[in-house]
């Protein structure tokens, strides 16, 4: 188990790296080097969309990678996802400006993205699976929550490359050449990853299915419509919360209230290492006292704080801000941390991999794919941006009555572990 969650962990790592520093980059700097006719604003926009595009896929790579997943087996999943996702975050480094090429440059901007959003649709189902399908049962959520700490080191990963260029070059060379570095960098731990999961056999809760789903996307479609219609909702709350602190703030951060891209990161960056720090507790406390149980009251504490955590951010005062960052990323884990295990025990064996994966993205498309944007449109005159406050909180109420209505998947003792796989799913 060890071995297996280390490596479900490195690779989580490199492609939520490859998903985040496209996401970091758009917060500084695309929208001036691929939407120059635009406004400021507009450019942002823009390059929020383009960020947006990735999630929209995802869903679409969960049903991809999910089929491959639930007909062939977890373990050519996370392959194949890191190949696609690595690939593309490399080619977008590539990528000439619009002062080269014209609009071809934003439209191959949004083809890569939309590439690594297929990718990441696959990987976090296979990742997840493959480690919660080897776990004993009464210490699943621990195990499992090894790949949801990978989010937070590729978030690390890719803010500490970009805070290390943006202080060693100055604006012009940082915005001809610099942001490219971490986009070509993504090769080494593609390739790294590769060679980890080659070494990793196949879940045996798959080699003991005596049937597999035809169709696995039909078959949940047909029995399990509500259940992804509520997971995608209960989750949708996760992914506001995470891309308003980690990309929208940057944006908010340096162009409205004129802080420092260091300053920001620093902020941000320092709230995503508590975070990733406390996952494993936070996972030991759902195997203890359920799954559920956290994800209702992680809501509960986002509904409470989403209003101060606006007013403490407009403050501009970076231990102010952090604050504010802080509480929102302990109310993250403490949902999210034990969800690589809940999806998993929701869904029936030969279509877990297909519906959790679709259930999961399908809650970034309801949640990060418009935050950034919506975000960024209501927050603009100078009074504080109480709008955003608004809008998160009412992300965080729809989660919590979807978290309501889903069962729990309560944990049993230690000594009976097979009652547990038995009421699993």
């Amino acid at each position: 188990m060890p071995r297996l969650a280390a490596a479900s962990l490195a690779g989580t790592a490199i492609e939520f790296y490859d998903f985040f520093v496209y996401g970091t980059a758009a917060a500084l700097v695309l929208g001036p080097l691929f939407f120059p006719t635009f406004s400021p604003l507009a450019g942002t926009l823009a390059a929020f969309a383009t960020f947006g595009v990735g999630f929209v896929a995802r869903p679409l790579g969960s049903v991809l990678f999910g089929h491959i997943g639930d007909r062939h087996g977890r373990r050519p999943v996370l392959v194949a996802s890191l190949l696609l996702t690595g690939g593309a975050t490399v080619a977008v480094g590539c990528v000439p400006t619009f002062d080269s090429i014209g609009v071809t440059a934003p439209f191959l901007l949004l083809v890569l993205r939309f590439l690594q959003g297929l990718g990441l649709g696959g990987e976090w189902g296979g990742a997840v699976l493959l480690t919660a399908e080897h776990a004993p049962a009464d210490r699943r959520g621990l195990w499992s929550s090894f790949p949801q700490i990978g989010p937070a080191v590729g978030f690390l990963l890719a803010n500490g490359v970009l805070l290390a260029l943006a202080t060693a070059l100055t604006d012009t060379q940082f915005a001809s050449w610099g942001w490219r570095v971490p986009f070509w960098a993504a090769a080494v731990p593609a390739v790294a990853g590769l060679w980890l999961r080659t070494s990793l056999v196949e879940s045996p809760r798959f080699l003991e299915l005596d049937y597999h789903a035809r169709v696995p996307l039909a078959e949940v479609v047909r029995d399990h419509w509500r259940l992804v219609l509520l997971t995608a909702g209960a989750l949708s709350v996760g992914y506001a919360v995470f891309y308003t602190v980690t990309t929208w703030s940057l944006a908010y951060g340096t162009e409205r209230l004129g802080m420092s891209r260091t300053v920001m990161l620093t902020c941000v960056m320092g709230a995503v290492v508590v975070k990733g720090a406390l996952t494993p507790l936070a996972a030991v406390l759902g195997d203890r006292y359920g799954r559920r149980t956290l994800c209702l009251a992680g809501c509960a504490a986002t509904v409470l704080w989403m209003f101060p955590l606006v007013a403490l951010l407009s403050t501009g005062e970076p231990l102010l801000m952090f604050l504010g960052f802080l509480v929102a990323m302990l109310a993250f884990v403490t949902m999210f941390a034990v969800i690589a295990a809940y999806l998993p025990e929701l869904y029936e064996p030969r279509v877990r991999c297909t519906g959790a994966a679709v259930g999961y993205n399908l809650g970034g498309v309801l949640g990060g794919a418009l935050t950034p944007v919506v975000a960024t449109a209501l927050s603009q005159g100078g009074r504080v941006p109480w709008g955003v406050g608004a809008y998160l909180t009412g992300i965080a109420l729809l989660s919590l009555g979807c978290f309501a209505l889903l069962p729990e998947t309560r944990p049993v003792p230690r000594a009976t572990p097979e009652a547990a796989e038995a009421t699993a799913g």
